[in-house]
């Protein structure tokens, strides 16, 4: 970030701003005082701008200055460009290395899809201190019109976690190297909340009914715990502890891989309630011998793909529901637990969440008695004042 600065000696303003790498000082004749210094702070913010925006040229705006011949546009095309910073190939692999240690085994392998992928091959070949805010804003359009495997264009929020990579990245080189990041006020692509549509009591009744047997203890467990899709199939009998009645998440199954939970508010322990502790008695019975609390009948860890595609949504459409995703298994739990009148603190903990904000959020609209939107508090409170 430049300043304006006054020379002692002098008493004259002075710019202070780095470009390319270096340190730029240059003179001004006027006086320091409130006036000049606003006019020049003025101007600089717009050289700043212009340094982000890839288009600033050091001799319009000091022509007199030594370093315009160095630094001007015509000086920097006729030298071939500027190197000053590493190509952006080689300060992501710098970048990706330090980072590393910091992620688990399934971030290491999405950040380094996005790179592969889409990052290296748009931007690989330019310098980190020579990429503009027009260029990733164009990259940004450019991924708008990728299709997935499936033909779909890719979605915003696939798009914002692209993207992240790269705003790492160029802020980390902007510290290093000393100069602005282009990213600087490029804000993320808005996503359309997910719907929630959690399921009724009926119909969560219907289902565990009518789901094939090798799945009720399965599904009974999701819908009455609201346990995460990898969470419950990485679920092993070492973390049930039917003494205490409960459950102790600590780890989930991403990427075919068990790996420890997300952050420590998923590290928790689930409390039992009857039908979860009966289906993980007739569970035990079936696979008490495994390591892997629920498995294909061979024994080997599920897919939730498979058991998407070829368990619940058949279901769903046999009963005539509404095709929804398993993960509304989730929602379901909390909006249960809120009609029943629990404690939204308990509630939290259940699943995993370090606040009661999400709740009150996401969940309360389900349940007007919770917050007591529905008005009826107030009009008790109208007529006690009338009697």
């Amino acid at each position: 970030m430049g300043k304006i600065r006054v020379r002692e000696k002098t008493n004259k303003l002075f710019f202070d701003f780095r470009y390319l790498g270096k340190r730029c000082r240059e003179q001004t004749t006027l006086d320091n005082i409130a006036a000049n210094r606003k006019k020049l702070e003025r101007i600089l913010e717009k050289i700043e701008a212009e340094i982000t925006l890839g288009t600033f040229d050091y001799g319009r705006y000091f022509p007199d200055s030594p370093r315009a011949k160095e630094l001007s546009k015509r000086a920097l095309t006729a030298v071939g460009g500027y190197h000053a910073t590493p190509l952006l190939c080689q300060f992501a692999e710098t970048w990706f290395a330090e980072k590393e240690i910091e992620w688990r085994e399934s971030q290491i392998v999405t950040v380094q899809g996005c790179l592969d992928r889409h990052i290296l091959p748009a931007l690989g070949h330019k310098e980190v201190g020579s990429i503009t805010r027009a260029e990733i804003l164009e990259f940004r359009a450019s991924l708008a019109k990728v299709n997935t495997r499936s033909g779909k264009k890719l979605s915003a929020s696939r798009i914002n976690h692209i993207m992240t990579p790269l705003r790492m990245i160029l802020n980390e080189a902007a510290d290093r190297y000393e100069f602005s990041s282009p990213y600087r006020g490029i804000k993320s692509l808005n996503v359309p909340r997910t719907d929630v549509e959690p399921f009724s009591l009926d119909e969560v009744q219907r289902i565990i009914s009518n789901v094939r047997d090798d799945f009720r203890q399965y599904y009974t467990v999701r819908f009455f715990t609201g346990m995460r899709t990898g969470e419950i199939d990485g679920l092993t009998w070492e973390h049930v502890d039917f003494s205490r009645r409960q459950i102790l998440v600590h780890q989930a199954v991403v990427n075919g891989k068990v790996v420890p939970t997300k952050n420590d508010g998923s590290f928790r322990a689930i409390d039992m309630s009857q039908p979860v502790f009966d289906a993980l008695k007739a569970q035990f019975e079936v696979t008490g011998k495994t390591g892997l609390v629920f498995t294909t009948r061979k024994g080997t860890a599920l897919s939730h793909h498979n058991v998407t595609k070829r368990v619940w949504y058949p279901l769903l459409e046999e009963l005539g529901m509404n095709k929804r995703r398993p993960y509304q298994t989730r929602h379901t739990a909390a909006t249960l637990w809120l009609a029943a009148g629990e404690s939204p603190e308990w509630i939290a903990r259940q699943m995993g969440h370090t606040t009661t904000e999400m709740l009150f959020r996401v969940y309360s609209r389900f349940v007007p008695n919770l917050t007591r939107q529905d008005g009826s508090a107030f009009e008790r409170m109208l007529n006690q004042k009338r009697a």
